[in-house]
């Protein structure tokens, strides 16, 4: 189990990775950070982030697919894994909790398992 998520987390950092040598990438200074939009070919959004001044991935990056739909929800500080990650495929939802960059926990949801409350 463990193995898989390693793999989409790979794959996550590795989409950053290509992205950010793209041309199809805006920039826009927001206070301290730099924020990036980047695209895919269709002109959708691909990537949403912060980098710092030096260059490190800050805050949080959210993926999405071609088509809009949300991939991954992804947290760093100044170049750190932290926080609890979500990866989105189909009906599964998968969140990755992190501890000094290296995984810590792995919970795995499925639509079946999610209920509606109503609190009066």
């Amino acid at each position: 189990m463990k193995n898989a998520v390693l793999i989409l987390v790979c794959f996550f950092s590795l989409s950053i990775a290509l992205a950010q040598t793209d041309n199809k990438e805006k920039l826009t200074i927001d206070g301290a950070l730099v924020k990036t939009v980047q695209y895919h070919d269709n002109g959708a959004i691909a990537q949403t982030g912060f980098y710092t001044k030096e260059n490190k991935l800050h805050g949080e990056w959210v993926s999405y697919d071609a088509n809009g739909k949300k991939l991954a929800v992804a947290q760093y500080d100044n170049g750190n894994k932290v926080g609890t990650w979500k990866f989105y495929q189909g009906d599964t939802m998968k969140e990755v909790t992190y501890a000094n960059s290296k995984i810590a926990k792995v919970n795995t949801w499925e639509a079946k398992d999610t209920r509606v409350v109503s609190y009066k």
